[in-house]
């Protein structure tokens, strides 16, 4: 016999919070599902190692966008061998100054995962209940399964299946995916496939190359303002981490935490908090107030010649994790 349906008097329903609430400030969407969507070789993986690396570690995402809740993250490259993948997180971190051991970044190392399968979404699902992520990312979505991707009956069963471990786990979820070579004014309507996926987006990442060097990043969300586009570019080689940066020609200044982080790494001694509002020409409140956040997520310490960032060796994976 079959159970009646759970319901609720509407004014029992806990209210929205006021306001968007974020996991990435104006980038995603606290507990939001979506997709990072570009052409092929359009730095996809490389956006989305960049956001995994940033919830793991507190620190902002391309420079710019401000981590609102820090914690565990979960990756899954299927086309990316564990050293490569090893490897390209070591240098977001080398340029960040983190500690690589200390990063709360898991990443599954099974030979293949099928969204598709209810063997491997059992699995997924205990991982998950195992580690309670804050952020989930698989790349990329055309090697996770084995369905017709312009079946809207087919995509939408995977998709019920990834709404559903969103919505247990309460966390973020983002899957990495090709967008069609045609050019369209609504990026969305370009991802390959069924336009389930799109009606399915609560945030989205869409990477378009504008040239050689360069690439434009436009941001969406179902509940949110979009921020403006930025230009991206790819930086390698002469020494330097691999890593995607804001374009100087279209750089805004970077969120507080992130500033006071790049004066303390310029500074070969520990900073007071009058050299810090002096430098970065602050309001002492909001100083105060970044500081404090620094502090609590373990990248900065306090001593008695000011402040600095914390050693590598001391930076604490508990802090992060909310």
């Amino acid at each position: 016999m079959s159970e009646p349906l759970p319901t609720l008097l509407v004014h029992a329903i806990d209210p929205e919070p006021d306001g968007p609430q974020w996991l990435v400030q104006d980038l995603w969407g606290a507990c939001a599902v979506g997709v990072i969507g570009g052409a092929p070789k359009a730095c996809k993986s490389m956006m989305g190692l960049d956001l995994a690396v940033s919830v793991a570690s507190g620190t902002a995402c391309l420079g710019r966008f401000e981590v609102h809740t820090p914690g565990p993250v979960v990756v899954y490259l299927a086309e990316d061998a564990l050293p490569r993948v090893r490897d390209r997180v070591a240098q977001l971190c080398r340029h960040r100054g983190l500690a690589l051991r200390n990063l709360n970044l898991h990443v599954v190392t099974a030979p293949s995962l099928r969204l598709d399968l209810e063997h491997d979404r059992r699995a997924l699902d205990q991982t998950l209940g195992a580690i309670q992520p804050k952020l989930l990312v698989l790349d990329p979505l055309v090697r996770l399964h084995r369905l017709d991707e312009n079946s809207a009956a087919d995509v939408s069963g995977m998709l019920g299946f990834l709404r559903d471990i969103n919505r247990r786990h309460q966390l973020a979820l983002v899957l990495v995916h090709h967008m069609a070579k045609r050019s369209r004014r609504d990026l969305g309507q370009t991802l390959r496939g069924s336009s389930d996926l799109h009606a399915w987006i609560d945030s989205a990442c869409y990477l378009v190359r504008r040239d050689d060097q360069r690439l434009r990043l436009t941001v969406e969300h179902r509940s949110a303002p979009a921020p403006d586009p930025v230009l991206l570019r790819l930086v390698a080689g002469d020494g330097e981490p691999l890593r995607l940066l804001v374009d100087s020609n279209d750089a805004t200044p970077p969120p507080l935490g992130e500033a006071i982080r790049s004066e303390l790494r310029r500074s070969h001694q520990p900073l007071s908090r009058t050299a810090l509002r002096r430098q970065l020409r602050v309001n002492n409140a909001r100083l105060g107030d970044a500081l404090q956040t620094l502090e609590k997520r373990g990248l900065v310490v306090r001593g008695p010649g000011g402040w600095s960032l914390l050693p590598e060796h001391e930076f604490s994976r508990a802090d992060l994790i909310r």
